[in-house]
């Protein structure tokens, strides 16, 4: 195997690592609630999300395609630059993981290929309009229409069934979130794991062996949709707790709304290829429960420190990328020197999750310390 082909078969590797982060990063999008509600189990949901997110890694490739030729030149991209901007996407999921953060892997992985790429080939290769159209725009417009969504199905689940039974209302609710929670799954397999569809995809045009415009080959979609259901299956339950308990106190009507509306959100997403982030539209769509069941309790400082970290990801991601393209541009020491660096700090960050781990056993339990609150001062 020549060095050519050594490098891409590496990048590929690493861009399945990255889908794997991914996927336990992005579990609680469509099993928080659940979980919180007791609607679902901690161990079943993962396992039922694990099995939809597969699925929907077959149903579009259209935000794979957007992401392979739409926010960077495919013609001036190399395949040591995408290995760069996925080393600077998965520190920052496994940071914010650390600190049970629900932000943005689609904008990790954006922020780093950007920065990446504006290192290694100029200014010139980042198409800032497509990355305003495609990435800015549905970032501050999605969560927004998630929260108003959710909002208002919330407030009208309570005024639809306000004469009912409490326990028999709230029974068909959990059945129902069953339901919305599996859509969620499946939608996130339609957006999330096309994202590592196209950065193989974009490799592989980069490295010559696809040419330029080309979709994800039968094989890439395979091997995307499984690297990201193996992720979801492990399960991310420090941001599963954050995203259930953390911001609110779902009950099953708000909890049905966050997740039916989520679903909506991002299924229209996918369709127009738009790729949103998945994890902002939850946590909208979440806040918006909250705000819609009258003297409902939304911890503010929570959604701060979240709201901040969504800030901090595109420029963060991009600078890790861009320093990582500059080393890894100085040959194969180079290379060998970022992927050293990246998983010895991935132990390290393994290492103090251990301090204080979160599981399926204690995920739900109110007196064990909220890691957003606890850890972000001392990870971020």
């Amino acid at each position: 195997m020549d060095s050519v082909s050594f490098l891409l078969v590496a990048v590929i590797l690493t861009a399945l690592a990255f889908d794997f982060t991914n996927g336990f990063h992005d579990t609680a999008n469509s099993m928080a609630t659940s979980i919180a509600t007791g609607a679902l189990s901690p161990r079943i949901a993962v396992g039922v999300a694990a099995v939809l997110n597969l699925a929907g890694a077959f149903l579009s490739t259209e935000v794979a395609k957007t992401i392979s030729n739409g926010i960077v030149d495919d013609a001036k991209v190399s395949p040591v630059m995408i290995f760069a901007g996925l080393i600077g996407a998965i520190l920052w999921n496994l940071i914010t993981w650390l600190a049970g953060l629900p932000s943005s892997s689609s904008h990790a992985l954006f922020g780093g290929l950007i920065g990446a790429v504006w290192v290694g080939a100029g200014e010139s290769a980042v198409r800032f309009t497509a990355i305003v159209e495609k990435i800015l725009i549905p970032a501050v417009a999605s969560p927004i229409v998630a929260c108003a969504v959710a909002m208002l199905a919330t407030y009208l689940a309570y005024v639809i069934t306000h004469r009912a039974a409490t326990p028999a209302a709230g029974k068909g609710f959990r059945a129902g979130q069953v339901g919305s929670a599996s859509l969620v799954a499946l939608a996130h397999g339609t957006n999330d794991a096309q994202k590592t569809m196209g950065v193989i995809t974009l490799t592989l045009i980069a490295g010559g062996v696809l040419g330029h415009g080309s979709g994800p080959p039968w094989w890439v979609v395979l091997a995307s949709g499984v690297a990201i259901s193996l992720g979801t299956y492990i399960g991310g339950w420090r941001i599963i707790r954050t995203m259930g308990k953390g911001l609110t106190d779902i009950q099953p009507p708000q909890g049905f709304a966050a997740e039916t509306s989520a679903a909506a959100v991002i299924l229209a997403s996918s369709h127009l290829g738009f790729p949103l982030s998945t994890t902002q539209v939850c946590t909208g769509s979440i806040l918006g429960a909250g705000l819609g069941r009258r003297l409902a309790h939304v911890r503010w400082g929570i959604a701060g420190r979240i709201a901040v970290s969504w800030l901090l990801t595109l420029p963060a991601a991009a600078a890790v990328g861009g320093v990582a393209a500059w080393a890894a541009g100085r040959g194969n020491a180079g290379v060998a020197l970022v992927a050293g660096i990246a998983v010895a700090a991935a132990v390290g960050f393994y290492a103090l999750s251990r301090r204080r781990p979160v599981n399926p056993d204690n995920v739900n339990e109110p007196g064990v310390p909220e890691p957003a609150e606890r850890t972000l001062d001392r990870t971020v």
